[in-house]
C-alpha cells in the first residue's frame, strides 16, 4: 500500500452494496436545505463507473416525464447515504452509452433471474 492509498483509506466509504453497469439503483442523496437536511431518492440504471480510489464515479440514467435524466455521483461522496440495487442487469458492455438514443422498450436492460 503505497502513501496515497494510505492516506485515502480514511475517507472511503465501505459500506456500499456492490454494484455493476447494467444495475437498477436507488441513491438516497443528503440534500441540503438551509439548516435542514432530508433525503432524496434517484432511482435509474447505472451507464457507466469510471475512476479508483476516492475519485471514482458512476452515472445514473433515468426517464422523467418522458425526458432523459442522467446524473454523475461521486461514489465515496459524503453526500450518498446510501445506494439500494434494485434488480441486475444482463450487459456485453463497460459503458451503455447507446441507451441515449433509444426509447420505450428498445431502452429496457434484461434482468439476472
Amino acid at each position: 500500500m503505497n502513501l496515497m492509498e494510505l492516506a485515502e483509506a480514511k475517507d472511503r466509504k465501505t459500506d456500499l452494496t456492490p454494484f455493476d453497469v447494467g444495475d437498477t439503483v436507488k441513491v438516497h442523496v443528503i440534500i441540503r436545505e438551509g439548516d435542514k437536511e432530508r433525503i432524496q431518492v434517484f432511482k435509474g440504471d447505472v451507464i457507466a463507473k469510471r475512476g479508483k480510489g476516492l475519485g471514482a464515479t458512476f452515472t445514473v440514467r433515468k426517464i422523467s416525464f418522458g425526458v432523459g435524466v442522467e446524473r454523475i455521483f461521486p461514489l465515496h461522496s459524503k453526500s450518498i447515504k446510501s445506494v439500494e440495487v434494485v434488480k441486475k442487469g444482463r450487459v456485453r458492455r463497460a459503458k451503455l452509452y447507446y441507451l441515449r438514443q433509444l426509447k420505450g422498450k428498445a431502452a429496457k436492460l434484461k434482468e439476472i433471474r
